[in-house]
């Protein structure tokens, strides 16, 4: 394993991390058994934006005995409520959320305290100003964060957020696809098909002005949905109509300047194999850039979920990302296989019971039309009972 430097905080972390949202899904046992497999290869960078109480104490219970050797990402603002995730900047809701994080990985401090998910200039106004960045402040003064940090979709905010002065790092989605993609304040335009470069020959000049400004005021980017929630390994699913495999864009996200660490999401031990064999990886197989110049597709497409969370909370208690991640799955085939139905049948809250409030719309960072494809996530699995 390879180690760089995060920016000004100093830390020497792994080029490869671990993203621990889909831990989410799985029990304690499987999760110790993902972070005993990535603690072996050498990982020792871990974010843990989620504020459900179950998967923070998987990941505590994973990590007792071994806090030293880990540098962990924990966010602000993200908070459990009425068995929900909500963003939030309430700094009571928040205080109580961050001390639970603590409680729950059974620490005392978080290495990088996340400023979590500002996407929007009305949400900078709000995060960067008032009585949650003076909690923020509070924190870090009394050593239970080391730096501050900030997470963000939208490189117009991450921009702020390096010119700021205060941030020391950002977690930042990269990928070849979003790369793409110009900044905007208006998230439904943000991921507009027709806002995309006819050919794909580079990066949107504002994501490439961010990464030099990230590398001239030594502000460090860890990677979120390098995959693109796994889109770009499926030709079909791929915006660029043709496959890339884990290694391809993992170098991708490696050869941005500014770049630490990618922070690839793990459902297994092997998943975790796959995404360290970059260590080893030939020239050949890292190689993207040759994959995509034949690609028949050269833009990404509009609305493509990659199951963040974000859209949450709902008001009827709908899991939209594993909705979604099943309608996908479903769609993919000329029938439903059983599988799929029988996890999609296991949920506790389905497509069907979507009041098409489209409150979860408001919040997707990439520009899903939810209401929509519950709607035909319902007709999907509604057929062939």
């Amino acid at each position: 394993m390879k180690y760089r430097r995060l920016g000004r905080t100093g830390l020497m972390v792994s080029e490869i991390g671990f993203g621990a949202e889909w831990m989410e899904r799985h029990t304690a046992e499987e999760c110790r058994a993902v972070l005993d497999r990535a603690e072996e290869l050498g990982i020792n960078i871990l974010d843990c934006w989620m504020s459900n109480p179950e998967v923070r104490s998987s990941l505590g219970q994973a990590l007792a005995g071994r806090r030293e050797r880990w540098y962990i990402q924990g966010h602000v603002g993200s908070t459990w409520q009425d068995g929900q995730y909500v963003r939030t900047r309430d700094v009571d809701k928040c205080r109580a959320a961050f001390e639970d994080l603590l409680a729950r990985l059974q620490t005392d401090y978080i290495d990088l305290g996340m400023i979590h998910f500002v996407d929007t200039e009305g949400d900078w106004g709000t995060a960067m100003n008032g009585p949650f960045l003076d909690y923020v402040k509070e924190l870090k003064a009394a050593g239970t964060i080391r730096h501050i940090g900030m997470s963000t979709h939208n490189p117009a905010m991450a921009k702020k957020a390096v010119e700021s002065g205060l941030v020391e790092m950002l977690l930042f989605s990269v990928n070849p696809a979003f790369d793409m993609h110009p900044s905007t304040d208006d998230l439904d335009t943000y991921f507009n098909w027709d806002n995309y470069q006819a050919d794909w020959g580079g990066i949107d000049p504002q994501r490439s002005e961010l990464y030099r400004l990230c590398e001239q005021n030594d502000v460090g980017i860890t990677v979120m949905k390098p995959y693109a929630g796994g889109r770009l390994f499926d030709e079909q699913r791929s915006p660029f109509g043709v496959p890339l495999t884990p290694v391809q864009c993992i170098h991708y996200c490696l050869t941005r300047p500014a770049v630490a660490s990618v922070l690839a999401g793990y459902d297994t031990p092997e998943h975790v194999e796959q995404a360290v064999a970059y260590e080893t990886a030939g020239e050949a197989e890292k190689d993207y850039a040759s994959v995509l110049a034949r690609a028949p597709r050269h833009t990404f497409g509009q609305g493509e979920c990659t199951y963040c969370g974000h859209c949450r909370p709902c008001p009827v208690h709908i899991d939209i990302a594993m909705v979604n991640k099943y309608y996908d799955l479903a769609s993919m085939q000329a029938d439903v296989p059983a599988s799929v139905r029988a996890h999609y049948e296991a949920l506790e809250h389905r497509a069907d019971q979507c009041s098409g409030c489209k409150g979860c719309e408001s919040r997707c960072p990439f520009g899903v039309k939810v209401a929509e494809r519950m709607v035909k996530t319902a007709e999907l699995f509604r057929a062939e009972r």
